[in-house]
């Protein structure tokens, strides 16, 4: 296992925000390639399959890469970790495909919203279990508090848009029943997103890099929704043929980077932590989106700004220290953790 320090927790937590901005980008690629296929599998193909020629030609080209390239297998072959850590792409085509299944039906709003909560729950369940790399971390009355008041502000910042007056599925329109089976897709993917960056943190630790690491996600991704595509085509026939357009191909290069970049800071941040500097990054994106690029009838209200802050300060709070409440036993098998992580 080669030496991977751990990055200072005021490093860390602006990399995962900025590594969260990336996400909203993501979705509204997948989903607008998929509304066009009118194929959520196909346009889940493309974006994995492009992520991983970027992935292919990084470990090729940089030093870190090839060094990381060389000790996948034996890593495997020496069960360094859990021989099932590999197959963590499959949960990354599952959110890609909920985003190119379910972002035009729900919207990036509510799409967001249901992301977030499974991934907060998530996060705290992770932590306490100890899967990631840096072990078992306590669930602290601070870190509890904050996570219910991260669901809170990205409902709060959502709640514009998912109220909205278009008429379309989704929004005030739209039934609630009809919403429930789309739901299901975003809060399981944001669910097993935790149990991601876990599994990819810890394999991180041991290729020495995060480049090996998102390069097996991209290969088992690749090869899950090629399987999955295929059984489609069989059955049903294909889409709509692929655009000319240059931009609709970027969802996966996208991927890369959000995923690298969570794999690399979930030893330094926690898993939970990381996945809420990564929530408030996607409130920031998405934002940023809605002012810079915004999509027929959007508009920026105050809610939604609000929202964004309140989401700012909910990690922030997050990261206080308070006494976990458990037995003195377990106070001392976590002191360290407590210490030194918020």
């Amino acid at each position: 296992m080669l030496n991977n320090p751990r990055l200072p927790f005021i490093a860390g937590l602006p990399l995962a925000v900025g590594a969260g901005m990336a996400i909203p980008i993501q979705g509204r690629i997948n989903g607008a390639l998929g509304s066009l296929l009118n194929d959520g599998i196909a346009a889940a193909v493309v974006g994995f399959s492009t992520g991983l020629v970027i992935m292919i030609l990084i470990s090729l080209t940089l030093p870190s890469g090839r060094v990381g390239l060389f000790r996948i297998l034996p890593t495997i072959r020496a069960r360094s970790f859990p021989p099932g850590y590999v197959l963590a792409g499959g949960i990354g085509a599952l959110f890609v495909f909920a985003q190119s299944l379910t972002v035009g039906i729900l919207g990036v709003a509510l799409f967001t919203v249901a992301t977030v909560t499974g991934q907060t729950l998530s996060g705290l369940v992770v932590d306490r279990m100890g899967i990631g790399p840096g072990g078992k971390r306590a669930v602290t009355t601070m870190r509890v508090i904050g996570s219910v008041l991260t669901i809170t502000a990205v409902l709060w910042a959502s709640s514009p848009r998912v109220t909205g007056s278009t008429g379309l599925p989704g929004e005030s329109g739209g039934s609630l029943d009809a919403l429930v089976i789309p739901l299901i897709f975003p809060v399981a993917a944001g669910f097993l997103m935790s149990f991601q960056q876990a599994m990819n943190g810890t394999a991180t630790l041991h290729y020495g890099t995060p480049i090996a690491a998102v390069l097996v996600n991209f290969v088992t991704g690749t090869i899950v929704l090629w399987i999955a595509w295929g059984i489609k085509l069989a059955l049903v026939g294909p889409g709509q043929p692929l655009p000319a357009e240059w931009w609709y191909y970027l969802g996966g290069p996208v991927g890369c980077l959000f995923i690298g970049v969570a794999a690399f800071l979930v030893r330094s941040l926690g898993v939970l932590m990381t996945g809420l500097g990564m929530i408030a990054g996607q409130l920031l994106g998405s934002l940023g989106l809605d002012l810079l690029l915004p999509t027929p009838g959007t508009s920026v209200a105050p809610a939604t700004v609000l929202g964004t802050l309140l989401t700012l300060g909910a990690i922030i709070l997050a990261t206080m220290p308070w006494p976990a409440r458990l037995s003195a036993g377990s106070r001392l098998d976590n002191c360290p953790m407590i210490c030194t992580n918020p």
